[in-house]
């Protein structure tokens, strides 16, 4: 059968960005499916198509017999006589797909099924290209809000998810914007955006630091952990082996202008750069920066409990806007911290 398809399949090609190789093995597989219809005896099909030539066949083969059994690869020799009047009993009959039957079955599986082919093809493309950069800072443009609020971007032609939870609180923006988050997840088959992003993850300011700071970026200074509040605050433990590179120095920069530039990203969060301390009395210390704490002590080993003490006039620094420096500084260093003000009863955050 003459079928005029592949221009279609090569404007698909280009418009799509998929191979014409997997636009034609799709509609090879539909006519397959499709032909069952006819061919109701679980036969083999054969399909013969070449698309630059415009030829379409789709047939199976059969054995001729006396008193055939198996269906799916027996005719009868009346039967095949019908279809062709020269052959036998042991002879083998190739029987084609009516040509009207092929040409709607062709119509319909190039509207349709090609089309959902062509979209796996392009999900698992798009898999291909960003399942790689898990974790990598992405800019996109803002180009709709769904109901939820959730926000799509678009990112070199793709949709890419930026979930109403993942952003920072209070954070506004309007359609054109240019976003900055970071690769969360991405999935094989969705049928929505398969690329889920953050501005909220603690890999996301992880990322910024990397830029900022090229120490970070070449591996003088590890970040060893990271705790964050979006948009209020967040504390960065980093340690260095150089004896030569002060890290919390080398992070903040020059009157601050390093940390302040990843402030400005973060809608003005707060960030705490922390030394990594083995010891956890005195990391403990290090983490409830900026207040400066006077004594620490171990209450319960057991269930990681400690106390710090702190004088009047760094209380409420130590406990921090509604205790969030306190609770910031227990989940980075693995402790319960209570905060007790010198010579005054001891507040439990």
């Amino acid at each position: 059968m003459k079928v005029n398809v592949w221009n279609t399949i090569v404007q698909l090609s280009k418009e799509r960005g998929v191979e014409t190789n997997v636009i034609v093995n799709a509609i090879e597989e539909s006519l397959k499916v499709a032909s069952t219809k006819y061919f109701t005896h679980n036969e083999k099909i054969n399909i013969s198509f070449l698309p630059e030539k415009g030829e379409l066949r789709v047939y199976t083969n059969k054995k001729i017999s006396e008193n055939p059994e198996n269906l799916a690869t027996e005719i009868s020799l009346e039967d095949a006589t019908e279809i062709n009047g020269s052959k036998k009993i042991g002879n083998n009959i190739e029987i084609d797909l009516p040509s009207d039957m092929l040409g709607r079955i062709a119509a319909q599986a190039a509207k349709k099924v090609i089309f959902q082919k062509v979209r796996d093809a392009e999900q698992e493309k798009i898999y291909g290209i960003f399942a790689p950069q898990l974790g990598q800072i992405l800019t996109g443009v803002l180009r709709r809000f769904e109901q939820n609020e959730n926000m799509i971007l678009e990112v070199n032609k793709t949709e890419v998810l930026l979930p109403c939870r993942e952003k920072l609180m209070d954070e506004q923006f309007k359609i054109g914007d240019r976003v900055k988050a970071v690769i969360i997840q991405v999935l094989r088959e969705n049928k929505g955006p398969q690329v889920i992003v953050s501005r909220a993850d603690a890999r996301f300011l992880a990322k910024l630091l990397e830029l900022e700071i090229p120490e970070i970026a070449n591996g003088n200074i590890e970040i060893i952990d990271i705790v964050r509040e979006p948009g209020e605050r967040a504390k960065v433990a980093v340690l260095t082996k150089e004896k030569d590179i002060d890290p919390i120095g080398a992070c903040i920069g020059v009157r601050g202008n390093r940390i302040m530039a990843i402030s400005q990203e973060l809608q003005g969060e707060k960030i705490d750069i922390i030394e990594w301390l083995e010891d956890p009395i005195f990391y403990a210390k290090t983490a409830l920066s900026p207040a400066k704490v006077g004594k620490a002590f171990i209450l319960d080993k057991k269930y990681n409990i400690m106390q710090a003490v702190v004088s009047n006039d760094q209380l409420s620094l130590a406990i921090g806007k509604k205790g969030i420096n306190v609770r910031l500084a227990s989940r980075l260093i693995g402790w319960k911290i209570e905060i007790k003000e010198e010579q005054s009863q001891k507040h439990l955050i």
